[in-house]
């Protein structure tokens, strides 16, 4: 994979993020949001296939396959052997589309056999975009202004009052029995992949993820994270998470931002 193309498709990625934003805010203000219920119970609205459709038509022109999760029934015997391809969740935080707090994003990235190489998450409502390539840093710009380079806090485990980020809508016994472990520590709660980019910002210290989620959900943000100095690895092992795998779920997971 070249430069030039890994440069470009960046920007592009960038581009089709902020249309695919405003199709979301389309459905955002308006009376229905198309509401269905998919077959894993989650739900699935007008804005998720919107989104879908605007993003697929711009990242089909790479020439390279797209896995999302509008379009994820892609047999593990073709995808196996995919060296780069795009992973794309349409619309993070559906829930919280719903619910219409603004904390969804627009999550595409570029993927090398297992691993994250570029990431892009859009926030359509506050018009906030995070992006990153491997080697070249995580940033972080607004509207248009100048992008801003992303770096993790430092911290070590036994520090008090540390900020651990919780979902706004999947915190269960395991999370909170996790969160124990620290001394007198802060809960921020956020929705979506913004979890992950409160610790690439260095404005949170832990997330842990004891709770289901797929690879499109957390893609594009892992890239953001480990170019801001911190980690995504998973909880039993503590290997980084990988994707591409036969089974699309992710295993549990722990974000970390840098340790001391």
């Amino acid at each position: 994979m070249t430069e030039k193309f890994l440069s470009e498709w960046l920007e592009k990625a960038k581009e089709v993020s902020i249309r695919a934003g405003e199709k979301i805010l389309e459905v955002y203000g308006s009376s229905s949001f198309g509401e269905e219920v998919k077959k894993d119970r989650s739900p699935l609205t007008r804005a998720d296939r919107l989104s879908h459709e605007e993003i697929m038509a711009v990242l089909e022109r790479s020439g390279l396959p797209v896995l999302s999760e509008e379009g994820r029934d892609i047999p593990y015997d073709e995808r196996k052997g995919w060296d780069h391809f795009w992973m794309v969740d349409p619309l993070d935080g559906t829930k919280e589309f719903i619910k219409g707090n603004g904390e969804f994003t627009v999550n595409i990235s570029l993927v090398h056999k297992d691993r994250s190489v570029l990431g892009v998450v859009y926030v359509p409502v506050s018009g906030d975009m995070y992006w990153a390539r491997k080697g070249k840093g995580a940033f972080h710009g607004k509207n248009g202004s100048a992008p801003v380079r992303l770096s993790c806090v430092s911290f070590t485990k036994k520090d008090k009052g540390l900020r651990i980020v919780g979902s706004r809508s999947h915190m269960n016994s395991g999370t909170q029995a996790f969160i124990e472990g620290y001394d007198d520590p802060e809960i921020v709660s956020m929705g979506s992949s913004l979890k992950f980019m409160l610790i690439a910002e260095g404005k949170a210290h832990i997330y842990p993820r004891i709770a289901p989620t797929m690879e499109w959900d957390t893609a594009a943000a892992q890239i953001i994270v480990e170019e801001a100095g911190g980690t995504v690895e998973q909880y039993e092992n503590g290997q980084p998470v990988v994707y591409n795998k036969a089974d699309l779920l992710n295993p549990f997971f722990v974000v970390e931002a840098k340790l001391k």
